[in-house]
């Protein structure tokens, strides 16, 4: 049996479920893949995962590439970086997650949910401090192998702390750090609210900028919308 309804749509279900039942979370969720057909959530989200797109999302990333990743909130754009993340780890490359929104102990339970053991993941780097921005990410990857993958969650965090340089400048730096050291950097990307109003799934100019940033600086992004995963060029 395949899972047929997005996975973050599910987990939205057994939240509520779990909220209205006032039961743990781990018990919605395995009432939520009983529903679904699944004897236990582990074996829906196991089967899932050989569903994801992230192995062919990652198939399309050229090492040097700066990649950004979009999406409205609850439409799984994090879930497909950590699991990008997992992609590269399982074909033997290096992974790095940047995250300004979660905690090391977040973090470490988000990539459980994708079958990644953040303990004992071999070459996985998992960065949370309050210090992220282009400089600290750039130092931080400085000795990372060619084609090794860094995951930032997000883009637009590091534009709210005027002490940084400018988001363009940010930005600017990690594309000539992507081309300098081919590391793929995935900026992860919030999309404005009101992008349906164009009649049609998120492109570039949906992309939520509080400041002006080059889009031209990104060699493609994923574009996620109800389920779909969109990769496109910037040309």
């Amino acid at each position: 049996m395949k899972v047929t309804i997005p996975i973050f749509r599910l987990k939205r279900d057994a939240r509520r479920l779990a909220r209205d039942k006032g039961v743990a979370l781990h018990v919605a969720l395995d009432l939520v893949a009983r529903e679904a057909g699944f004897a236990h959530w582990s074996l829906l989200a196991a089967d899932h995962a050989h569903q994801r797109p992230a192995v062919r999302v990652l198939q399309q990333m050229q090492a040097g590439d700066l990649v950004l990743l979009g999406a409205r909130p609850g439409q799984g754009k994090t879930l497909l970086g950590l699991e990008l993340c997992g992609a590269a780890l399982a074909t033997g490359r290096a992974a790095a997650f940047f995250s300004l929104e979660w905690t090391q102990a977040e973090v470490a339970h988000r990539f459980a949910e994708v079958g990644v053991d953040v303990a004992q993941a071999r070459g996985l780097r998992v960065d949370t401090s309050d210090a992220i921005c282009a400089d600290h990410i750039i130092a931080a990857l400085e000795d990372a192998p060619r084609g090794s993958v860094a995951v930032v969650d997000y883009l637009q965090i590091p534009d709210q702390d005027r002490r940084l340089p400018p988001l363009a400048a940010q930005v600017a730096a990690l594309a000539d750090f992507a081309r300098r050291s081919g590391v793929v950097v995935v900026l992860i990307a919030q999309i404005d609210r009101d992008f349906a109003d164009n009649g049609g799934p998120p492109d570039w100019e949906d992309v939520r900028l509080p400041n002006p940033v080059d889009l031209d600086l990104f060699a493609r992004a994923v574009f996620l919308d109800d389920g779909a995963v969109r990769v496109v060029g910037r040309a």
